[in-house]
């Protein structure tokens, strides 16, 4: 839609906004991370305008509620290695990526302290897709 002329402005993540910035079909007004990414160190992020804003895309890996510890902590332990693995590191690097590499309960955490952007939904009557 923003290609297309539909719309004017799109929120989008790094991987598949960061491509077309650079080919020059969009212009990226900003970042909506903490820091600028490596991947797009001229593009300001939202907080250095207002100060406190950060809103970030995140990606998880999520096993049934009922998966014994061990699994869980040996799926984790490959996720981890896979993604120290050069290659894999710099793969991600160049598409604006930045993984937090983490257990278990660190996920649990931060997925729960990321509930306010459900409460921000609900404010501003935003239907979830």
């Amino acid at each position: 839609d923003l290609l297309g002329g539909s719309i004017q402005l799109v929120f989008d993540n790094m991987p598949s906004a960061l491509p077309m910035a650079k080919e020059g079909k969009i212009r990226a007004i900003a970042q909506t991370t903490a820091k600028r990414s490596p991947a797009a160190p001229d593009v300001p992020t939202v907080a250095e305008s207002l100060p406190g804003f950060e809103a970030t895309t995140w990606f998880a890996m999520f096993a049934p509620a009922n998966t014994p510890k061990p699994i869980i902590d040996k799926l984790n332990a490959e996720v981890v290695r896979v993604f120290k693995l050069p290659e894999v590191a710099e793969r991600l690097k160049t598409l604006g990526l930045d993984p937090v590499l983490s257990t278990p309960d660190e996920l649990g955490k931060y997925q729960a302290s990321e509930i306010h952007w459900l409460k921000a939904q609900r404010a501003f009557w935003a239907a979830p897709w």
